[in-house]
């Protein structure tokens, strides 16, 4: 393989133009402090060893890749599901809360502070905070605790402190500014636990690391089933994390079109979407240069997305940047797409998708129309326990367009 783009950020953390870290200086310090403590311990063999234990034993990796025959069949690609809602906690944030708590009390916080979306990473870091025995406090949007009620309740049984946020949006976007507002305060004795690959630097390396895993078990077992490589590599993109991770599995093979999905919402117009490089400028938020959604003015936009783990105003700087260079594209999936989809994989493969996960499926699902008999890897990254109320009460049994 050769190697196509840059792996890592320069030491300022930019992946070209986007990235860094656009914080005061105290936190500048805290944060490069991390980082250097982060690139010795991943080094380490104890560390790598308990590591690698709790995400087999514990979380249940390797998660395998799973033919969709029946969905094939109906849409004439080969669709294949790596099958990351099979992770204790329901979806791939485990991967990287395991390694972000581990860290934290490897080097000496006591708690972590984090946000969440769809609440997915918030469950993932409860459950790793009570595991490995650290204070939990996650920042949740007002309207998200709503729509995604049994993922709240999860983190109370987990004994994670949840607060809620009711400024703004009221969503993921106001929950990363609230729990960023609580670090500053905390920093000296507390974690902050990002939940996606966003953030001043080194967060997003630092969730890209442990995501990677994704990728480096997908494309080994996708070998292994077909004796070749997938056409198609296709993930949902909030913030970026499932996406990054099994891209990174790939990223080397010329051959193999990455596609990130992104939330389309209810139509182009911005703030009603959460499609970013799509229709972002370039911009900074919480502390990095991203692809931003903006406002006429320039300020920041609403996001907006059927799904609560994609509604988030901007997108990882490598996301950013593979898009900049070429390496991958972005396609947008609407929510009535991404509804239809999720009723698809439940109804023809007995699988209920997270709402993210719906929209990379859906991509698929419009690919295979056009490649019949072409290899298609979904990166199916979460289930959907946490949205089947909200999707019966909102969006009972709908016709499928895509």
């Amino acid at each position: 393989m050769t190697t196509i783009f840059k792996k890592t950020p320069n030491k300022e953390g930019f992946f070209g133009r986007f990235g860094g870290q656009y914080i005061n200086e105290d936190l500048k310090k805290e944060f490069n402090k991390i980082y250097d403590q982060f690139l010795q311990i991943k080094k380490d063999k104890l560390f790598n060893e308990e590591l690698t234990d709790l995400l087999k034993s514990y979380s249940g990796r390797p998660t395998p890749i799973y033919f969709a025959k029946n969905l094939s069949q109906k849409y004439g690609a080969q669709i294949y599901l790596k099958r990351e809602d099979l992770n204790h906690t329901g979806a791939h944030k485990i991967n990287h809360c395991l390694g972000e708590v581990l860290l934290a009390k490897k080097i000496g916080k006591t708690k972590v502070i984090a946000e969440t979306g769809a609440g997915q990473h918030g469950v993932a870091i409860a459950t790793a905070a009570a595991l490995l025995g650290l204070q939990c406090d996650i920042y949740m949007g007002q309207i998200d605790i709503q729509k995604a009620k049994p993922n709240v309740e999860r983190m109370k049984i987990l004994g994670a402190n949840v607060i809620s946020v009711s400024s703004g949006s009221k969503t993921l976007k106001e929950a990363v500014d609230a729990s960023l507002n609580a670090y500053k305060d905390e920093y000296q004795t507390a974690f902050y636990a990002i939940g996606s690959v966003v953030g001043p630097h080194p967060f997003p390396t630092i969730v890209e690391y442990f995501q990677t895993i994704i990728g480096t078990e997908a494309r080994k077992q996708f070998m292994r089933i077909t004796k070749s490589l997938p056409d198609y590599v296709v993930a949902c993109v909030g913030g970026g994390s499932n996406a990054i991770g099994i891209f990174n599995g790939f990223i080397d093979d010329k051959k193999v079109k990455l596609i990130g999905v992104e939330a389309l919402g209810k139509s182009e117009k911005i703030g009603e979407n959460a499609a970013s490089i799509a229709y972002g400028k370039e911009g900074v938020l919480h502390g990095f240069k991203c692809l931003l959604l903006q406002n006429k003015d320039g300020s920041i936009s609403n996001a907006y997305s059927i799904a609560s783990g994609l509604d988030y105003p901007g997108v990882g700087p490598k996301h950013c940047y593979l898009n900049k260079i070429g390496r991958a594209s972005y396609q947008t999936i609407s929510d009535a797409q991404a509804i239809c989809a999720f009723y698809e994989l439940s109804r023809l493969e007995g699988i209920v998708p997270a709402l993210e996960s719906a929209h990379a499926l859906a991509c698929a699902i419009k690919l295979s129309k056009k490649n019949c008999g072409k290899k298609i890897l979904v990166n199916l990254s979460g289930r959907g326990d946490k949205d089947i109320d909200f999707v019966l009460k909102n969006f009972p049994m709908q016709k499928v367009r895509f």
